[in-house]
């Protein structure tokens, strides 16, 4: 599979298009020692948010590294922070500007037609299905899509990210009552700092998914990786620092899921 899902009852799909570690062999083939690390890999979310399971929300996972097709850009590949420095569709550096091709092996528009095909496709194929069976079911949906970031990257920010950076494409992906139902509860502790449509406002699946106005409310959560594991190689997983943030993180998508049910 392309993929892991779990179809839940409830009106939230939380989307994890950046946790998969799985590169071809063909791909890999053509890559560099440094790319097979797969340092910008959104590494642990399935069990940092393996309470889900317990909520019986609909989870969607990926199973192909952000190197092999990044799954939360657009197919036409439209910078999403114009302006602004980011990585793109099939990415040719790391967030440190190393190089993941060795010299000559880079992908060519032919490479980029058979990737959108063959791994971009499948996992919005079944987001959209996941959306439009809930939809069905419910008559709205949370759409949540989880991600998490180095909390020091300097090409993209300077300083320390905040703990948790909540987008909505400024307000045009989620409806403002949900968003403070959510972001509210976040606000009101004082362990973790936070932010709202900063630095990171929410990437394609937030932005082309999130239809207020057809009753799918989406929401982007990029969290430092310091709170849940360890930020360097060989990217560890924290149990005692998980379990600090996971009862907010609970909070949090139970008052999603209450206000797009009321």
């Amino acid at each position: 599979m392309d993929f892991r899902f779990n179809e839940g009852s409830i009106p939230l799909l939380v989307s994890m298009p950046h946790v998969g570690t799985d590169i071809p062999d063909d791909i890999a083939a053509r890559m560099t020692p440094q790319a097979l690390i797969k340092a910008d890999t959104d590494w642990h979310l399935r069990e940092l948010y393996g309470f889900l399971q317990e909520m019986d929300a609909s989870v969607l996972s990926a199973r192909w590294s952000r190197y092999t097709i990044d799954l939360n850009r657009p197919q036409e590949d439209t910078n999403l922070y114009p302006g602004q420095d980011t990585t793109g569709l099939l990415p040719n550096d790391t967030f440190h500007r190393e190089p993941l091709y060795l010299a000559g092996k880079e992908p060519d528009a032919a490479d980029v037609q058979r990737r959108l095909q063959r791994y971009w496709a499948p996992y919005h194929a079944q987001l959209r299905g996941e959306l439009d069976r809930l939809l069905r079911v419910h008559g709205a949906v949370v759409l949540w899509d989880a991600h998490s970031i180095a909390s020091h990257v300097p090409r993209f920010f300077e300083g320390k990210l905040p703990d948790l950076n909540f987008g909505t494409a400024d307000g045009v992906s989620c409806n403002s009552g949900l968003t403070s139902a959510v972001v509210d509860i976040a606000r009101a502790q004082d362990e973790f700092t936070v932010a709202l449509n900063g630095r990171f406002k929410g990437g394609h699946i937030t932005r082309h998914y999130g239809q207020p106005d057809k009753h799918v409310h989406a929401i982007q959560l990029e969290m430092c990786q310091c709170l849940y594991m360890d930020e360097t190689a060989p990217f560890g997983y924290r149990p005692d620092l998980a379990t600090k943030v996971q009862p907010l993180l609970r909070q949090m998508m139970d008052a999603a899921v209450a206000w797009v049910a009321r």
